[in-house]
């Protein structure tokens, strides 16, 4: 990586940093493609807008698929020594009677679990595993406000940071920004909506010795739906609050929620005191998805193509997924690019479109089943999925726990690391990351 000093419209000299690959966004798909890069030898500055990874109502399941690549990059010794807790499956509770929705042990996996970690320790472990390898920089408190462009392609980010404006310049950009993705805005792309967004209340209530010894666990009853995480010193909760366009205001009504909650999870009710309007966040969550992926020097991945519903929790494991398969794909053509001289073409990018766009679009399309048909029906009490009456009923039970099994713990079309580790690790972890827009080691880059 290299840092010039451009000079701005009003005189000043603008910090400038560059390498081969620009990825917006560390969460788990840019951390993890950043990491797959560097170790196959590409330059790459991956850009989070947070001073840290410290953030409540992340994704923080683990599924099998993710872990196993952290075993095929050598890292899942050191994923299980983070604090966790192990899943073996997903239960339902429906009017006080239990049923099993999935079941990991049945699938041949090597890592046959739901591992539950703070998102915030499993992104410190991909980025000081990234951290070791020369050419890898990341720069925290560094916004992303727009893209720059160069001969109709994209040839970089424009950045705000705390201490001014910084650019970013790159051969290939990479958004893994999310649903809100401000790259997608830059690039003058809208998302297909796939239905009326959904709103979700979360909060944390203590938990205690005497309660339940649940794992994760969908509850329904009383026309209403809840999700319960154990996070061993509390439950994590996730409370429907409206659907279909009616968006409940910023200061819901906490004692009407408190009555919900205790109504519908018993042996809560005595510690709903604990809900506060100060510690509870109202999240809207959309399903959406982009026709198109890529344009000439950019690509998007994870959420910021195909935002997901937190039905089944598979978002983690697809950004995952999704990382797994963009460096597969782009590494070689990244590596011919910087020796020929030659843009990075675009078929690539279209490639990793082909390659992920099916099994985002099945599990999208899988989860809107979930939502508009299955939820709804035993909210209205048309039919009790914890105990089905007739005999077909209880015959599907049994594949639809093999299906959810195979979509939540294994995804469709799983990848596998297939990229050889040709950068020698220079054990260089920092102790923290780089917060300013500094310099780094110079690296070659394909030109722009």
């Amino acid at each position: 990586m290299s840092s010039t000093a451009p000079t701005e419209a009003d005189g000043h000299r603008a910090p400038e940093v560059s390498a081969t690959v620009c990825v917006v966004g560390a969460g788990p798909c840019g951390a993890m493609l950043a990491l797959l890069l560097v170790r196959a030898g590409i330059d790459v500055v991956l850009l989070e807008k947070n001073a840290d990874f410290l953030r409540d109502f992340r994704g923080d399941t683990v599924q099998p698929t993710t872990i196993d690549v952290l075993d095929q990059l050598g890292i899942a010794e050191r994923f299980h020594t983070l604090p966790h807790r192990k899943l073996a499956g997903i239960s339902l509770v429906q009017n006080g009677i239990g049923v099993e929705l999935a079941d990991f042990t049945g699938l041949g996996l090597r890592f046959p679990y739901l591992a539950v970690v703070p998102q915030r320790d499993f992104l410190h472990l991909i980025t000081a595993e990234a951290a070791r390898y020369p050419g890898f920089r990341l720069l925290m408190r560094t916004e992303a406000t727009g893209l720059l462009r160069r001969d109709g392609r994209a040839a970089g980010v424009r950045c705000r940071t705390r201490n001014g404006p910084l650019t970013v310049r790159s051969s290939l950009v990479v958004a893994a920004d999310g649903r809100h993705s401000v790259l997608r805005r830059a690039a003058g792309l809208t998302p297909r909506s796939l239905g009326a967004p959904l709103y979700v209340a979360m909060f944390r209530l203590s938990r205690r010795a005497t309660d339940p010894d649940e794992g994760l666990t969908l509850r329904i009853g009383q026309g209403r739906t809840a999700s319960l995480t154990n996070r061993t010193a509390y439950w994590q909760v996730s409370y429907e609050t409206g659907r279909s366009g009616n968006a409940p205001s910023p200061g819901h009504d906490v004692e009407r929620l408190r009555r919900e909650i205790g109504g519908l999870v018993p042996f809560l009710a005595d510690r709903t005191d604990e809900i506060r309007a100060d510690t509870l966040r109202l999240v809207e969550v959309r399903q959406d998805r982009l026709r198109r992926w890529h344009g000439p020097g950019l690509l998007f991945i994870g959420d910021a193509a195909h935002a997901m519903s937190p039905v089944g929790g598979s978002g983690v494991n697809l950004a995952v997924q999704d990382a797994v398969a963009a460096a597969n794909l782009l590494a070689g053509p990244l590596h011919t690019c910087r020796r020929t001289g030659r843009p990075l073409p675009r078929r690539f990018l279209a490639a990793v479109q082909r390659r992920r766009r099916l099994p985002a679009v099945l599990t999208q399309d899988f989860h809107r089943l979930l939502q508009r048909v299955g939820i709804p029906r035993a909210l209205r009490g048309d039919q009790t999925l914890a105990r089905p009456d007739g005999r077909a009923a209880r015959r599907l039970l049994p594949l639809l726990r093999r299906l959810l099994s195979r979509v939540t713990g294994v995804g469709l079309r799983p990848e596998h690391v297939r990229i050889p580790l040709t950068a020698r690790p220079a054990d260089r972890q920092r102790s923290r990351p780089a917060d300013d827009e500094g310099t780094g080691p110079s690296a070659d880059r394909c030109p722009l």
